[in-house]
């Protein structure tokens, strides 16, 4: 009897440490299967190789203006060549802008825009005073400056971000032209011709805010559509104009101002401004 006893109480035993055991497991299972489902959750913002989709600490990203390519596939599909968004008020397709991410949700932003530009038109007219022709040339050149900086914040969980956040830009530019004739002016080709412009020096600042979003349609790459909302003051300065006629024995050169003029403004931009940003 007492060894029967002991056999009932050995099996009860490791019954018991049986159970025990199989309820251990299925708390793991439990566990696995959650933490499986969340990660199953964020799927979504890695790639099917494990790369993140959205920015990290640390990432550096450029951006460039993308009204072009829209404007190039609207003219694509109906062959019209006015398709196409505005590059927003103060940013233009010229401006290149980068951004290093803080954190996850914040970035430092900066834009730059530095153009030299020079145009040459020529022209061939009757030579006056022999057969055949001459080369009149009038040489355009421009000089162009944007910096900007600002703070981005960034809200949402998924592909698509809310950005915002502060900033603001100087500009500064110039222009002129230089006009070259084939034919002296003389007693025979009278008249007053323009030789040189030197418009005004331009200056721009503009302080204010922008809004928007930010789609990632694969792993650190994006299309982003902005805002701004900014108080804008643009000057140009006064300019000068050169020209040169017969006054009836000699030929005379002439200068004198062109006026310049200002602007100030504080009000929204609703004009599309589209971006392609690359991060890494």
């Amino acid at each position: 009897m007492l060894r029967k006893a002991f056999w009932v109480v050995s099996v009860y035993i490791r019954l018991r440490t049986l159970k025990n055991y199989i309820m251990k497991k299925k708390v793991l299972l439990i566990a696995a299967l959650f933490t499986a489902g969340l990660c199953f959750a964020q799927d979504g913002l890695t790639s099917k190789k494990g790369v993140p989709i959205l920015p990290e600490a640390g990432d550096w990203a450029i951006g460039f203006d993308a009204s072009s390519l829209l404007n190039y596939g609207g003219n694509l599909l109906n062959g019209n060549t006015s398709n196409g968004l505005a590059p927003i008020g103060d940013i233009n397709a010229n401006t290149i802008y980068g951004k290093y991410f803080v954190d996850a949700n914040k970035a430092r932003r900066g834009m730059l825009r530095l153009g030299f530009g020079s145009d040459t038109e020529r022209s061939f007219v009757p030579n006056l005073t022999a057969d055949g022709t001459v080369e009149d040339e009038a040489k355009t050149s421009s000089f162009n400056i944007t910096v900007g900086a600002g703070t981005e914040y960034r809200r949402g969980k998924g592909r698509l971000q809310g950005v915002y956040g502060p900033m603001a830009m100087i500009s500064l530019g110039t222009s002129g032209t230089e006009n070259t004739y084939g034919n002296a002016i003389s007693a025979t080709n009278g008249g007053a011709r323009t030789t040189e412009t030197k418009a005004g020096s331009s200056f721009g600042l503009a302080i204010g805010g922008f809004g928007g979003v930010e789609y990632f349609f694969a792993p650190k790459m994006s299309l982003g559509a902005e805002i701004g909302w900014t108080i804008a003051l643009n000057t140009t300065g006064d300019g000068e104009s050169t020209s040169e006629a017969w006054d009836g024995t000699a030929v005379v050169s002439t200068t004198s101002e062109t006026a310049g003029s200002s602007s100030f403004g504080f009000d929204t931009r609703p004009n599309g401004n589209i971006t392609l940003n690359f991060h890494f």
